[in-house]
């Protein structure tokens, strides 16, 4: 069965939330009908006119993207300009292009997330926590139900802790409740006060899966009616955020830290800066611009940090302040999130019965090398 393009928009926002997003980001929709039927989808880092030729080539009608085609804006639609010109073709040939991207940069097994894991880097933690809001949720349990609730709290998306799954506190005590005329009590009968031992589970979840999770709760609890609560919180997000730290399993050079860089990433060339023979093993990592995040990387001890785009000044700062870098390109450190977002939709489709084939571009590259 085909799929329709906002059937695979949800795919992507399960993985990479819309509210993860930067206020100043285009995320989402950027051409076109999201009712649209999509039996193939192209996978870039950037739509530009070799992608469009790529897509209209593999008749793909969906081509999803990192950066926003829109993000700067476009006041006139002038086919004697390069943004109007691409726009109008793309509308021209009945293609939709959606974005996901300081949303996909953020997101728990996002850009970041997938660099780190090229790098076989290990106790992988958040380098700059996220601003997402969160909640506790407690709710009241009969013992004999209590392990049922606790997992239908975790598969809707509750209890996730950093690298931690299934977070809950448990503590017992006595529900005392009087089942009026009209209930129908699981436990007890109508006009008689019960005591009950009970589980007040505790746990953290994102605000924006709050329906969700209450939803999946209710469907686990026995009662008629349910006693939980919601707190509001002040925690920073714990499980999304910008850039990741982590180690290597053993200390190597930073000449061949870089080469291991190179390597996993599959790019011509990087930059380095540090010394040579300076031992690496705690790296820091951020997809694409990431060098305003050095300070963050030396606080946390990094010994290195690896992204693009690295500019002169910042490469100065972080050499006085001791911390090496490895600048792998814009291209090269956002690159692999690609093929980890098209396994991600090809699985999504695959549990829906959804046919759909997902395609990573192969005509893009890195502007600034030459193959």
């Amino acid at each position: 069965m085909q799929a329709r393009c906002r059937e695979i928009f949800r795919m992507i926002e399960e993985l990479s939330p819309p509210d993860l997003a930067e206020e100043w980001d285009n995320c989402g929709l950027q051409v076109g009908d999201p009712q649209r039927m999509a039996d193939r989808v192209l996978l870039a880092l950037d739509m530009d006119e070799s992608v469009l030729d790529e897509a209209l080539e593999l008749e793909a009608g969906l081509v999803i993207t990192h950066h926003p085609l829109l993000l700067k804006g476009i006041k006139q639609i002038r086919e004697d300009l390069p943004p109007g010109r691409l726009v109008s073709k793309i509308i021209r040939a009945g293609i939709t292009v959606y974005s996901a991207h300081t949303n996909l940069d953020s997101a728990r097994g996002g850009v970041s997330a997938v660099l780190a894991e090229a790098l076989d880097l290990t106790g992988i933690q958040i380098l700059k926590p996220g601003k997402e809001k969160y909640l506790k949720l407690a709710v009241f349990v009969p013992v004999d139900h209590c392990d049922q609730v606790r997992e239908a709290l975790a598969g809707a998306g509750a209890g996730w802790i950093g690298n931690y799954s299934h977070c809950t506190f448990m503590s017992g005590g006595t529900g005392t409740f009087k089942p009026l005329e009209g209930a129908s009590p699981y436990i007890g009968r109508a006009g008689d006060l019960e005591k009950v031992g009970e589980i007040r589970v505790e746990t953290i979840l994102p605000a924006r899966i709050t329906g969700g999770v209450v939803k999946a709760m209710l469907a686990a609890h026995p009662y008629e009616e349910v006693a939980y609560d919601l707190y509001p919180l002040e925690n920073r997000s714990v499980s999304s955020g910008l850039g990741r730290v982590g180690s290597l399993k053993e200390a190597v050079s930073l000449n061949e830290f870089a080469c291991k860089v190179k390597e996993a990433l599959g790019v011509p060339a990087v930059r380095r800066g540090g010394p040579a023979g300076g031992k690496i093993q705690k790296v820091a990592v951020c997809g694409g611009s990431g060098g305003d995040l050095w300070p963050l990387a030396h606080k946390a001890g990094a010994d290195v940090l690896v992204t693009g785009d690295i500019g002169y000044h910042a490469a100065r700062d972080m050499l006085a302040a001791g911390i090496s870098f490895v600048d792998a390109g814009h291209y090269g450190t956002e690159r692999p999130v690609l093929d980890h977002l098209s396994r991600h939709l090809t699985e999504g489709c695959r549990e829906r019965s959804l046919e759909v084939e997902f395609i990573v571009s192969s005509v893009e590259g890195d502007p600034f090398f030459l193959y």
